[in-house]
């Protein structure tokens, strides 16, 4: 539990230093499955002055804070969601990060346009539907877990990170520092389909193109990267 605890700390800790958040905008937890809680970021709290004392523990099942003397941050019920409706999300990363949020607010996918979105994800980051006045009225955060959901029908591997109408980005990964990752590349993908379709707005790569690069990073045809050999 303390190694998840200082991997959740240093997440959160890098959110700002990789130009994913203003001020406490954001937050990333982790899981730990046997013990049935999630770790998340208090509320309101500045990065700089995060500990691992400061890190909130929540179980999966209740919500139930049962570690740490803070609030935890107000979006943990839709983290809280995420875990409950995927057993093989480790981490959850959200941020207020500028251009996914830009295709938030304007309600609009991100599209695939070419081998940097590839690379990561294996097809459009997809935008969720906008809450009805009720869901925003009460239990806000939980219901925007379950309009990701909605969005996602069942699937989070392939494309791992989701838009929360005029909110912002929700990501995830096996781990909190892979789910950190995921936004990064989800940010940057972001500003690059921004900058592409102010030059093209119908830009549109080969269907081809896409797939290989997708394919030579996932599943079992992978060949990217080095595997270190141990023994």
């Amino acid at each position: 539990m303390r190694d998840l605890l200082r991997e959740v700390l240093e997440a959160n800790r890098r959110i700002p230093a990789a130009g994913l958040a203003t001020l406490t905008w954001g937050n990333v937890s982790g899981v730990d499955r046997g013990a049935g809680v999630y770790v998340i970021k208090p509320s309101g709290v500045p990065y700089h002055e995060l500990d691992v004392e400061s890190l909130v523990t929540v179980e999966i099942e209740t919500g139930r804070v049962v570690g740490g003397s803070l609030r935890p941050s107000v979006d943990s019920e839709t983290h809280r969601v995420l875990y409950q409706a995927f057993p093989s999300i480790g981490g959850i990363t959200h941020t207020h990060s500028t251009s996914a949020v830009a295709f938030a607010q304007a309600r609009r996918d991100i599209p695939v346009l070419g081998t940097t979105h590839a690379d990561t994800f294996d097809g459009p980051i997809r935008c969720t539907r906008d809450l009805t006045p009720a869901e925003c009225e009460r239990d806000y955060e939980r219901n925007t877990g379950v309009a990701i959901l909605d969005t996602l029908d069942g699937e989070c591997d392939a494309v791992p990170a989701v838009l929360a109408a005029s909110h912002g980005p929700f990501t995830w990964g096996a781990t909190a520092m892979a789910s950190l990752e995921t936004a990064i590349v989800c940010e940057a993908v972001a500003e690059i389909a921004l900058r592409t379709l102010s030059l093209d707005p119908s830009a549109a790569p080969p269907a081809h193109l896409i797939r290989r690069h997708h394919t030579r990073k996932h599943g079992p045809d992978a060949y990217y990267g080095n595997l270190s050999e141990r023994g």
